[in-house]
């Protein structure tokens, strides 16, 4: 067999991660792909925003997440019978259009004047979890576990491009669309993405390297599992779904106690004179507006030139360890030495790094997993123990707040043990994942030993 010839377009992929020859129009155009996801859910968050404040709503959105996780107890089920029943591509096809078909009934019925704010507000939740990790889904079946440690860096770059991209179109076609027309923008945006995950299809089964398992995922259905129980009753699963949990638990915390102190640090600027004349809301917008900025530059430098590097150089097992050991300095300044600018230091860094680093090892983490691993128990993970976490979160918020009277340091304190169980949790992780490849690791960070594709 002839091997691929290098292009211009692979060696110029090479300055961010080890591309090699012929991997560099599916990997550019998997990137495209999720640039075009995270894209459409940008433009349909603001309409989130608009239609539950509109209806005077704005007060259950913290209690919203206990109605996500209970639609996704019932929907989840039904999309691992979709995928027992049919192909990749075709199981792509039917979730992708059905969620357009969604946005096309919710737009109908906004213009008819019926009130959408919390149904629209349940529905983007659990189609943001969805969408996203059946692309990544998508992504693990292409590749295999050595391909994937080098090319999902880039893969990673397309969804942090397109967060970015997204909020910039969103706030320019509001103004001149209004918010009902965004959904259709929303779909469009759905549709195209679906347009490119069917070219890589075909550009991957016609490939005379596709390996027999990937041959296998893409052109037969899998068995029927229950999907929860692919997750309960596998250790490695169990412990991912676990550490997500704890990791989406202390990032919602971290939001809230931040907003905290930035509240009070804002008001204190207003009463001492040291505002330049202006308002507790503007200052904190003000710094928001800083931070956010801040974490999306860094974010995307991170996964330009950082992430395929720490990769190669530590491996996955110890660079799923970063972000709880990062999350564990920042509740420990806020704990200890509560001063904005370390903490605004520490929170910028440690959220740059969830968005690029660790959004990218997280989905590493499924590339040793069968077929119905990488689909069913992925969105069992993806979603139902994500969202678990936002509830964990507003239930502690709730607690410490009205019951216990707990300060910013108080939070901190919990959650600085949380992250400890978190990178306990993150270290069993890594070492599950070395396990299932089957790749002893030296204290170099090198690999060595036979890749196995198939699971423990």
């Amino acid at each position: 067999m002839e091997s691929p010839k290098e292009t211009l377009l692979d060696q110029f992929l090479r300055l961010f991660a080890d591309v090699r020859p012929g991997e560099g129009v599916t990997v550019i155009l998997l990137a495209l792909n999720v640039l075009v996801i995270l894209q459409a859910y940008y433009v349909l968050k603001p309409v989130r925003e608009a239609l539950i404040l509109a209806e005077g709503s704005a007060e259950l959105k913290s209690y919203m997440s206990v109605g996500q996780v209970l639609l996704l107890a019932i929907v989840v089920p039904l999309y691992a019978k979709l995928v027992a029943a049919v192909r990749r591509i075709t199981l792509i096809r039917t979730v992708t259009w059905f969620f357009v078909a969604c946005l096309v009934i919710l737009y109908a019925l906004a213009r008819l004047g019926v009130p959408l704010g919390m149904v629209y507000f349940l529905w983007l939740g659990v189609f943001s979890l969805m969408i996203v990790a059946q692309f990544w889904s998508f992504a693990n079946d292409l590749y295999t576990k050595e391909e994937g440690e080098r090319l999902f860096p880039i893969v990673g770059f397309g969804a942090s491009l397109g967060a970015v991209i997204g909020s910039v179109v969103a706030g320019r076609l509001i103004g001149s669309l209004g918010i009902n027309q965004m959904m259709l923008v929303g779909a469009l945006g759905l549709i195209l993405e679906l347009q490119i995950t069917v070219i890589i299809d075909r550009r991957h089964g016609a490939a005379s390297a596709l390996s027999p398992q990937a041959t296998a995922s893409a052109t037969q259905p899998a068995p029927p599992h229950n999907a929860f129980s692919l997750v309960f009753r596998n250790p490695y699963l169990l412990n991912i779904g676990l550490m997500l949990l704890v990791f989406y638990l202390l990032d919602a915390t971290g939001e809230y106690v931040l907003g905290t102190i930035v509240k009070d640090r804002a008001t204190q600027m207003v009463a001492s004179g040291q505002a330049n004349g202006l308002s507790v809301g503007d200052v904190i917008g003000r710094f928001y507006s800083r931070y956010f900025g801040l974490v999306n530059l860094i974010s995307l430098l991170l996964q330009l030139f950082v992430v395929s590097r720490i990769i190669k150089r530590l491996g996955v097992g110890i660079a799923v360890c970063i972000l709880p050991a990062m999350s564990a300095i920042t509740f420990g300044i806020i704990a200890f030495v509560p001063v904005l600018w370390p903490l605004l230091a520490a929170k910028v860094g440690e959220k740059a790094t969830d968005y690029s680093l660790n959004n990218t090892v997280r989905n590493m983490l499924f590339l040793p997993c069968t077929h119905e691993e990488k689909y069913s128990a992925k969105q069992v993970i993806d979603s139902l123990f994500v969202r678990l976490g936002d509830v964990m979160s507003a239930s502690l918020v709730f607690v410490g707040t009205t019951m216990l009277g707990l300060s910013a340091g108080g939070f901190a304190r919990i959650s600085l043990v949380l992250a400890g169980v978190g990178l306990a949790l993150a270290a069993v992780v890594g070492r599950g994942y070395l396990r299932r490849t089957g790749e002893p690791r030296t204290a170099t960070g090198q690999t060595s030993g036979n890749v196995l594709q198939s699971a423990s």
